[in-house]
């Protein structure tokens, strides 16, 4: 199943008899909850995800963005009307961090049909399509939680996986070379690590870059559907991002959800810096 879908593909299926369940997980990094701009205009019969308080537990030793308690994040998605039997579709603010956040919590835990709006809300604003400000209550879902559907890698499992496969760091590349460290205690990247930053996984609009393109970005980094591909990031966030664009170029890959944040808290961990590898 592509796990994408576009904005007028959205609107045929709201106006539907059947229509998907609808997720708001507008989110910005060190900013304010989306919810004030979910209560100012949302795509109609959509329920707001919380991104730090529902789709992770509070920072800690095991990085900024940990999992969620997934007994608490599946009373969440019932409360939200999730069912295991009914198609979910997910969307943010555009640049697919969060929305591909909440995707990867939902397929890890095994929904089996979502997807996530290509190019957010600015391409469903830009395709004509009207905001709401009325706040829905769904009928409660009968979603359960049974984590394992998708891969997850550990920070030694992560680490294994740099040397005998193809780990990708989401980041952008400054950060991933080890020039400038904004948010974690050291700068720089797991060894054996390759540069991957999401920016290059979006065209100029918002929206993910055709299967065919990504496929071959991903293919000159030696992520090829016959690989063995992980993911990490600063928290774990953006990674799932990228864990989506695989999706999309055919590329199953496992995500470190500890990231960069986990591995760099511990100081016995090695640090590589510089250009990626040859």
């Amino acid at each position: 199943m592509n796990p994408l879908i576009t904005a007028a593909e959205l609107a045929d299926e709201l106006a539907s008899g059947t229509p998907p369940v609808l997720l708001d997980v507008r989110y910005r990094l060190g900013g304010p909850p989306g919810r004030p701009e979910y209560e100012a205009g949302h795509v109609p019969g959509a329920v707001y995800v919380d991104m730090d308080a529902e789709l992770a537990a509070p920072a800690g030793p095991a990085g900024r963005h940990p999992l969620p308690d997934l007994d608490a994040f599946a009373e969440t998605m019932r409360r939200a009307g999730v069912s295991g039997d009914r198609p979910v579709v997910v969307y943010d603010g555009g640049q697919g961090w969060s929305a591909a956040r909440a995707w990867w919590m939902l397929r890890y835990t095994g929904h089996p049909s979502v997807r996530v709006l290509d190019g957010g809300l600015a391409a469903w604003t830009a395709s004509g399509g009207a905001l709401g400000t009325d706040v829905p209550s769904p009928k409660t879902g009968d979603f359960a939680a049974a984590p394992g559907a998708l891969p997850l890698l550990t920070a030694d499992e992560a680490a294994a996986l740099a040397r005998r496969g193809v780990l990708l760091d989401a980041r952008a590349g400054e950060r991933y070379r080890g020039e400038v460290e904004p948010i974690d205690r050291v700068a720089g990247h797991i060894p054996g690590a390759l540069s991957a930053p999401t920016t290059e996984n979006l065209a100029a609009d918002g929206t993910f870059r055709p299967s065919a393109d990504l496929a071959g970005r991903f293919s000159a980094l030696g992520a090829t559907p016959d690989a063995e591909v992980g993911v990490y990031c600063g928290s774990g966030v953006s990674a799932a991002q990228e864990v989506l664009a695989l999706a999309v170029a055919g590329v199953p890959a496992a995500l470190y959800v500890g990231s960069w944040s986990e591995w760099s808290a511990d100081p016995t961990r090695p640090v590589a810096t510089g250009a990626q590898p040859g």
